[in-house]
């Protein structure tokens, strides 16, 4: 949270969801900058997280029933998969996009 303080810019005030994953929990003992807000999402609300469906769309079409010898063909396949998404920006738009979030113009 202090690098991202930091690139935050002077009068500016940043806000990061997050979802209701554990380590996303302060426990008291996060120290949150002052130029930062945290806004957890309601429980149970993956459609408000579209890279939830960022997640699944690589499960399902990149990295679902494989076997891998080794770690590092796990994480070679990870990348790879990445690497293929982030080549295709239609694609992730395609998949993140909502209808309640769009603007007409």
């Amino acid at each position: 949270l202090e690098e991202i303080s930091r690139h935050v810019a002077p009068g500016a005030h940043a806000v990061i969801t997050l979802d209701g994953a554990g380590w996303h929990q302060t426990g008291g003992k996060l120290q949150v900058p002052e130029n930062i807000s945290l806004l957890p999402l309601p429980p149970y609300s993956p459609e408000l997280n579209p890279v939830e469906n960022v997640w699944q769309f690589l499960r399902q079409n990149q990295l679902s029933n494989r076997v891998y010898e080794t770690y590092d063909a796990i994480v070679d396949a990870c990348c790879d998969a990445w690497n293929a998404l982030i080549n295709d920006p239609s694609r992730i738009t395609s998949i993140a996009t909502r209808d309640y979030a769009q603007v007409n113009r």
